[in-house]
């Protein structure tokens, strides 16, 4: 088999899938070399030792570190540093092969190339197979000054207690809103936590934050009219995405690609305050990203199948008509990460592969 093939074998096992297609074998062909290639070949999505994978590619020790770490600066790999000892593992296609190598700003030949390549296989494959089936691996998180006084807020539900509750934070660009390109919203604003915001500050593709920085990178999404997003577990979050519905992967598997799973709503929805209403349409023509909102005889009027929950109606208000209450059916969300991950493999029927490769 073509070591192209096999490499894209091995990242299709992941949750975030990778189904193969021509356009994917030439992205990995642009990323890899054959040689690094090679050695992806042996890896997990776990962080393995390099004198491990070295045996495992039957080479020495300093080429393998070699060749890793060149891999790790590209950042098509990921590298960990414990105790003085380098370990190294796979990247899934979301989040990691797209948007890692973008996080500089792209702009090169390079870079044009890939973008138009992960545009393409967004439509083709990928943008339906991440999405959930039924579990999304993503979800909504609403602005939190867009909630009813009255709501119970639990800390996965506030963007702010998810900054809190880190302990390393950094900022990025946005890889959607480079590669894509099709909007002027903010691309500084991507918030990574912990091990990952470690390795992509240490390799130059992002930036230390301090948590009052992030929190203004959230507010900044707010004005823009950016949805946040987080990965869906309750435990603790990987990253917080603020997106737009023309650039942004997550988004665009609803208002691109129509499919129901392409992330979990929050726990609330959008509802009008009909006397408060003033008409003005701000809510509808300017900040619902998903066109769940229209007017009646003058009057905001909103769809709840089709709202999502990111509270951008509500925030923009001139008339304060709009708040976000608790659904009257509230989406399930998966206690931990790891919970997410195993259920979401297993629907994708891709758990067994999944597990021999991090059994490695």
């Amino acid at each position: 088999m073509d070591r192209y093939e096999a490499l894209q074998r091995i990242i299709d096992t992941h949750p975030s899938t990778a189904p193969r297609t021509d356009t994917f074998i030439e992205i990995l062909k642009i990323l890899f070399t054959p040689e690094e290639a090679d050695i992806a070949l042996v890896m997990s999505f776990k962080p393995i030792p390099l004198a491990k994978i070295a045996q495992a590619a039957s080479l020495d020790e300093a080429t393998a570190g070699a060749r890793l770490e060149a891999m790790a600066d590209k950042a098509i790999i990921f590298s960990r540093d414990k105790d003085g000892k380098k370990s190294y593992g796979l990247v899934p296609t979301i989040p990691g092969l797209f948007e890692f190598p973008f996080m500089k700003g792209g702009g090169t030949p390079m870079h044009r190339q890939l973008g138009v390549l992960w545009e393409k296989y967004h439509h083709e494959a990928l943008g339906a197979s991440f999405a959930g089936n039924p579990t999304p691996l993503m979800r909504v998180v609403p602005v939190a000054q867009s909630l009813a006084p009255q709501s119970r807020v639990h800390p996965f539900e506030e963007v702010a207690k998810l900054i809190d509750n880190s302990d390393y934070v950094a900022l990025t660009k946005c890889a959607c809103r480079v590669s894509v390109g099709k909007c002027d919203k903010p691309k500084d604003v991507c918030i990574i936590f912990d091990s990952a915001a470690k390795f992509l500050v240490e390799r130059g593709y992002a930036w230390q934050a301090t948590k009052d920085e992030a929190k203004d990178a959230l507010k900044r999404s707010d004005e823009a009219g950016l949805v946040h997003t987080s990965n869906n577990s309750q435990d603790r979050a990987n990253v917080i995405c603020n997106c737009c519905p023309c650039c942004c992967t997550i988004l665009r598997g609803k208002t691109q690609l129509n499919h129901p799973h392409a992330f979990e709503p929050s726990r609330f929805e959008a509802r009008v305050d009909a006397a408060a209403c003033t008409g003005c349409e701000v809510c509808a023509l300017e900040r619902c990203p998903v066109k769940a909102i229209g007017m009646n005889d003058g009057i905001a009027v909103v769809s709840g199948d089709k709202c999502i929950g990111c509270g951008l109606c509500a925030t923009a208000c001139p008339a304060e008509a709009i708040a976000m209450h608790e659904r009257v059916v509230i989406p399930e969300v998966p206690a931990t990460i790891q919970e997410m991950g195993i259920k979401a493999a297993q629907e994708k029927g891709r758990l067994d592969g999944f597990v021999k490769i991090m059994s490695r």
